[in-house]
């Protein structure tokens, strides 16, 4: 049934969208800092994942053991040495979200020029269990199934740390004030820092899982990074669950549109829907409305 194939399919692609961008939600929403060179990440965590596994034999599952410890490190330094000054000198919110975008832009060519220095610009890919499988008369490549089990677990897994445990409690109320966080003593600028190493680490293992079944190359960054921004506005800025469902959503819309109308118009969809809540609710979905 074709309705019932683009829903699975749809939700196998969304919930690496889920994924990526609640990575980009604790990073934008709660440190408050405009990552542009957040898909970069996803891309050395894939190369990453495909050096181990063409090179060594480590299958990209075990390589999650290393990619995501080496990314959360390198994003808290990015954090402490090259943002850190930015928030000490930033008078608001909004003039720090300008001088991160400065300076994440400046860092995705860096990150960028590396990444091409080392693989050059060809596509890369790797066939790890890639059989098909069926699913209720769906068949799916066996890698794109187990990622999406990989992400869910991932994705719920941090949804519940953030509801469920102190440190979650605290990040999620610096998102919403972070001024009245700091009055019930919260150390907002380290749990920033941990926010925003721990949205570096949610990315790089994106990046892992969809480095299983999808071909990428040094330059492809920027298009993960437009796609978990979309996601996480419309979902609203910081709110976690939001980034989940919307994810999953813009996964099954993009299915839907490639199945039935055509493949060329997936990002003019994306982006028109993502205009219209804008302008219908520019809070986004399941954010609040600021008074």
């Amino acid at each position: 049934m074709l309705l019932l194939d683009i829903l699975i399919s749809g939700l196998v692609l969304g919930g690496m969208y889920a994924l990526i961008s609640m990575g980009l939600t604790l990073q934008y929403g709660v440190a408050r800092i405009m990552n542009l060179a957040y898909g970069e990440f996803l891309v050395g965590a894939a190369f990453l994942a495909f050096w181990l596994y063409s090179s060594i034999g480590i299958s990209p599952l075990a390589g999650l053991i290393l990619a995501v410890p080496l990314a959360f490190l390198a994003n808290w330094a990015i954090y402490r040495w090259l943002l850190t000054p930015l928030v000490r000198r930033a008078k608001s919110r909004g003039q720090l979200e300008v001088d991160s975008i400065l300076a994440t832009f400046g860092l995705l060519f860096i990150v960028q020029g590396i990444a091409l220095v080392l693989f050059g610009g060809q596509y890369y890919s790797y066939g790890y269990l890639s059989v098909p499988v069926s699913i209720l008369g769906t068949t799916l490549a066996l890698n794109r199934v187990i990622a999406f089990i990989f992400a869910g677990l991932i994705g719920v897994g941090l949804y519940l740390a953030l509801t469920r445990t102190r440190t979650g409690t605290a990040i999620r109320a610096i998102a919403v004030n972070p001024t009245a966080a700091s009055l019930v003593a919260i150390d907002v600028r380290t749990a920033s820092a941990f926010a925003f190493a721990l949205g570096g680490a949610m990315v790089a293992a994106g990046g892992v899982l969809v480095s299983m079944f999808l071909t990428f190359n040094a330059s492809m960054g920027v298009v993960f990074t437009m796609k978990a921004l979309i996601v996480v506005i419309v979902g609203g800025v910081g709110n976690v669950l939001g980034a989940l469902v919307v994810g999953l959503a813009l996964g099954v819309i993009e299915t839907g549109v490639t199945r039935l109308v055509d493949p060329g118009l997936t990002l003019a969809v994306t982006y028109a829907l993502f205009m219209i809540v804008l302008l219908v609710r520019p809070q986004g979905l399941f954010g609040s409305a600021v008074r």
